[in-house]
């Protein structure tokens, strides 16, 4: 189990000891489960050799089962694919918690849970399993460890749950080896980035009259707009976006090949900024472009050349967790947020070492008192 910041290296982590385990301690497969498809990325082929470790992390294109935004559903066709998998002689899938759900049951109840014998399986965002009987992916996790043929990674920057349930039982957590890395031993580590602001933003009235003040387009920044019926929520999310950009500048069109919205600032410059507010039938491309435009054309994510593809990020309820954009500057999380599982994985956003950044800085816009 291990505890760690976000953006503290966990993926990373996962890649060496997956693959140890399947070189030397007769593990068959690794399946790692994501949360949401966004995610996927972080865990997608990465050259480990030219590091020095003895060989590279791969995961073959139709084992990805988080480049498409389609979530698993009962015998949808990414469940269906997670069953050619088991059957076939490849090592490495990456997937959805709802695919891996979904897909247990299917390959248990055809085969048993004996079908994920000597199998690793790692948990991102470990914090979505539950000790309840009402939590499947929990259920899953007691299956495997009462049967104990298989192996568990547990990956997490928040070992805590905001509904206040356990994230497992004592007994089931006494099976697992513990290890905690801290924001301290975390930027102490980094070569860049050397200091973490958080602050508190105030407004009166509507929060669109105060973005200008806390809102530096100089900065590489994701805001993250309030939660669909919050107090400081207003009109339709769309609306709230046009307002965003209207503070800013003027929108003067999309990138036809990523979607992503240009908006002039007075100075003349144009932003390129993804809309991950649109749920519409352009969201998925923007996603796509969003991962490549982030990761650069050989996987890498610190290229400087990249750094310019991408200015801003707006986004309700998504680049939380997880989200792996290593330019990120600034966090900019506009409302009251009830969940301190949230702020953490938000805050991690923004704590990404990257050439050229000195600091990372949190801010929450919130109501006046």
């Amino acid at each position: 189990m291990l505890k760690a910041p976000p953006a503290a290296g966990k993926s990373r982590a996962l890649m060496f000891v997956a693959l140890d385990k399947l070189e030397n301690q007769g593990v068959r497969k690794a399946i790692v489960a994501v949360p949401e498809t966004s995610i996927g990325g972080s865990f997608k082929t990465t050259d480990l050799t030219s590091y020095g470790f003895h060989r590279d992390w791969k995961v073959q294109e139709q084992w990805n089962l988080c480049l498409s935004g389609e979530e698993g559903k009962p015998n949808s066709r990414k469940v269906k694919a997670f069953e050619a998998f088991m059957d076939s002689d490849d090592e490495v899938i990456v997937c959805t918690h709802a695919t891996f759900r979904f897909a247990f049951e299917e390959i248990a109840k055809k085969r048993g849970v004996e079908a994920f014998d000597d199998c690793l399986i790692a948990i991102d965002e470990f914090h979505h399993v539950a000790a309840s009987d009402e939590n499947r992916l929990g259920e899953i996790l007691r299956r495997l460890l009462t049967r104990e043929q298989a192996h568990v990674m547990a990956m997490t920057g928040s070992y805590f749950r905001g509904d206040s349930i356990p994230v497992l039982r004592p007994e089931d957590e006494a099976k697992f080896r513990s290890i905690t890395y801290s924001y301290y031993e975390q930027l102490e580590g980094y070569e860049h980035l050397k200091s973490l602001g958080i602050s508190y933003a105030f407004y009166r009235g509507r929060y669109i009259s105060a973005i200008k003040d806390v809102l530096d387009t100089d900065l590489k920044t994701i805001v993250h707009i309030p939660h669909r019926g919050s107090a400081e929520a207003f009109g339709e999310k769309h609306d709230e976006v046009g307002q965003i950009y209207d503070a800013i500048g003027e929108h003067v069109g999309q990138d036809p090949e990523t979607g992503f919205d240009l908006v002039k600032r007075p100075d003349g410059r144009v932003l390129r900024i993804a809309d991950l507010v649109d749920d519409g039938p352009g969201r998925d491309g923007v996603k796509a472009a969003l991962q490549a435009e982030i990761c650069g054309p050989d996987g890498k994510r610190d290229n400087a050349a990249d750094r310019a593809k991408v200015d801003m990020i707006v986004a309700l309820g998504m680049a939380k967790e997880g989200f792996d954009w290593v330019w990120c500057e600034h966090a900019l999380t506009i409302g009251y947020r009830n969940s301190l599982t949230e702020i953490v994985q938000i805050v991690g956003r923004a704590t990404r070492d990257a050439p050229d950044k000195r600091h990372a800085q949190f801010t929450n816009l919130v109501a006046e008192p």
